[in-house]
């Protein structure tokens, strides 16, 4: 039987091997290299090429010169900013997925862009729809240990767990988010619990929610410290509601019918993955993102949704995958 190998996770395809190689490092030596490398292309790629060990600029995504005789599958990925990619990734991107032997994709944005450049891509929900279900007795026995189980005991009538990016780190940013989410708290009488999704960098920062949490009342307010990944995955599927820029935390907030709802960057451009995610899969009729000014009113909205639609949405996605990705399947030997 030929080697599987399934690309999951999340916005893969538009990663280059620069961002993907610094993302390995530690944050303290990153600003050292951006400065040393970055406005020169060929000694950024060389560094990057060194450090991963691979010469593609794609190095998330395989193709057959690495494995010329596995099953090469692309379960629900994302990239949705592929257009904008250097010409050099999205080459290597096109070149990979046309010779896998299943691609699907988690957005419709992508796949009219993959359809576009004469790939067969399918859409897919982001695995991570599955979490719930496969992965529940594990997060439900998180919950009730370590930094979980504490934040359970601090705020008895519940939480709202909140994660945001580096790109909220502003000082007036902060103090907007300050005066929504202690709103949105007071309106649910429940506490407000800071978490980051991921500490690579470019993703999340503990000072910036030390930041956020020295704006809010300390009896509201706690910074959750554990990045393991079933303490999140538990703080979020124990929460009142998820409010945050990530789309994994909007994800997992799904998947265990959780309200979600995404905050928008103060400095957002054209939609990115997120919107390009919640247009493929949400219903229209949910508060699904919000600029952060009005946070407090459209977090509301999404608490108030029904529970029974949030469990059906949440079953019907995990169908969807699990249906969808063994239809396409190939079969053993097919290349």
């Amino acid at each position: 039987m030929p080697v599987r190998l399934i690309h999951v996770g999340g916005e893969i395809l538009t990663c280059e091997a620069w961002h993907a190689a610094l993302m390995l490092q530690p944050p303290a030596e990153v600003p050292a290299l951006v400065a040393r490398l970055d406005a020169h292309p060929a000694e950024r790629q060389a560094w990057a090429h060194a450090t991963l060990g691979l010469a593609s600029h794609a190095p998330y995504v395989v193709g057959r010169r690495l494995f010329p005789r596995a099953q090469l599958i692309h379960a629900g990925v994302g990239g949705a900013g592929l257009q904008h990619s250097p010409p050099a990734l999205r080459d290597a991107v096109i070149e990979a997925l046309g010779e896998a032997d299943m691609v699907s994709v988690r957005d419709r944005q992508t796949l009219a862009q993959l359809h576009a450049a004469g790939i067969p891509a399918h859409l897919l929900p982001d695995p991570a729809v599955l979490t719930a279900e496969c992965f529940g007795p594990t997060i439900a026995a998180h919950a009730h240990r370590g930094e979980v189980a504490a934040i359970g005991q601090r705020f008895p009538r519940g939480y709202l767990a909140v994660q945001l990016s580096a790109d909220f780190g502003d000082d007036a940013t902060l103090d907007t988010l300050a005066a929504q989410l202690g709103e949105a708290a007071a309106a649910c009488d429940c506490g407000i619990v800071l978490f980051r999704a991921g500490s690579a960098p470019w993703h999340d920062t503990l000072d910036c929610l030390e930041r956020l949490a020295s704006r809010l009342a300390p009896a509201t307010a706690q910074v959750f410290r554990s990045l393991q990944l079933w303490d999140i995955c538990a703080l979020i599927a124990g929460s009142r509601g998820y409010c945050g820029s990530s789309l994994h935390g909007r994800i997992v907030a799904t998947a265990f019918a959780r309200p979600r709802l995404n905050v928008l960057p103060p400095q957002s451009g054209e939609p990115g993955k997120v919107q390009a995610y919640i247009e493929s899969w949400e219903a229209p009729a949910l508060p699904a993102t919000a600029p952060v000014g009005m946070l407090a009113a459209r977090f509301g909205e999404a608490l108030a949704a029904e529970p029974a639609s949030l469990r059906s949405a949440a079953g019907a996605l995990a169908d969807r995958y699990r249906r969808s990705f063994a239809a396409y399947l190939p079969r053993p030997g097919r290349h």
